[in-house]
């Protein structure tokens, strides 16, 4: 099997003494496209950022390209591409002079990839020229994926990338995922709280709750197995269901079981007795389950 890209072993960080990542353990492979899912206040940003050695953890081993990511290397470093939540541009620069000082810094910076997204992402000479702390919450959006863009990484780390942007922009920016970078072969980590807008990118998703990874897998082949089991507590309390995610009990004597795992035997048990319901699971719903 091939080695992971990224590797994550007990990766714990606290906050306050609180828990946010809880001896977390994850791998990414290459060519992975992951959808990263948690509620608000989960970790998903302070996890993509101890990945990538840009926040300091409290314990637990990480590598990158297998290199730990205290100490990569330039050469390392020169494969990643990053968009982080918050706007991290150097604002008292224009576009044009932001992205000449990158282009120093990246041997495989591609000018003229650089150039189409600017001309497609209506960046003219006049905008290019603005300083940066001119432009608006999008263009600066925009502007950071262009710079995580240039260089071609084979890694590729986006925390929230369309947050601020409008319809029209998270349609061009997707379109951008899928024809080009995707189709590149780039390992892709996308976080996002669009559900509709990871359907649309996403090959494998994972949930992240508790500070810990609680579920993984390819999208479709989730969807396809995750089920809801309702049915009279009496009946399910001898039920051993596979995969069970959650089991929630509600005062009208029903229990509901959520399983990512629904296999043949369950969908039997579910015809053989009339008092069972077994019901598909969207996305929206398997995320509110998981991470609830």
């Amino acid at each position: 099997m091939t080695a992971p890209i990224l590797q994550a072993s007990s990766l714990t960080k606290h906050f306050g003494g609180q828990p946010v990542l809880n001896a977390l353990d994850w791998q990414v492979r290459p060519g992975q496209v992951i959808g990263l899912l948690g509620r608000n206040g989960a970790g998903k940003s302070t996890l993509l950022e101890c990945l990538l050695g840009l926040r300091e953890r409290d314990g637990g081993t990480v590598t990158v390209f297998g290199e730990t990511v205290g100490d990569l290397s330039p050469a390392t470093r020169a494969r990643i591409g990053y968009v982080p939540q918050a706007s991290d541009l150097f604002e008292w620069m224009t576009a044009q002079q932001m992205l000449a000082y990158f282009a120093a810094l990246y041997p495989r910076w591609n000018g003229a990839r650089v150039a189409q997204l600017l001309a497609r992402w209506g960046f003219d000479a006049l905008m290019c020229g603005k300083p940066i702390s001119k432009l608006s919450g999008g263009e600066k959006q925009r502007l950071s994926i262009i710079r995580a863009l240039a260089h071609d990484p084979e890694l590729l780390v986006l925390d929230e990338p369309v947050s601020a942007l409008d319809p029209v922009g998270r349609r061009e920016f997707l379109r951008e995922l899928v024809d080009d970078v995707i189709g590149r072969g780039t390992t892709v980590v996308f976080s996002t709280h669009i559900l509709s807008d990871l359907e649309r990118v996403a090959l494998d998703v994972a949930f992240l709750k508790d500070g810990k990874i609680a579920l993984q897998g390819g999208l479709d082949d989730l969807l396809e197995r995750a089920r809801r089991l309702s049915g009279p507590a009496a009946l399910l309390a001898s039920v051993k269901v596979d995969g069970e995610l959650r089991r929630t009990s509600t005062s009208d004597g029903l229990v509901h079981v959520i399983t990512g795992a629904a296999n043949a035997g369950l969908l039997a048990l579910a015809a053989r007795e009339p008092a069972l319901r077994l019901e598909p699971l969207s996305l929206e719903d398997l995320f509110v389950e998981v991470t609830q």
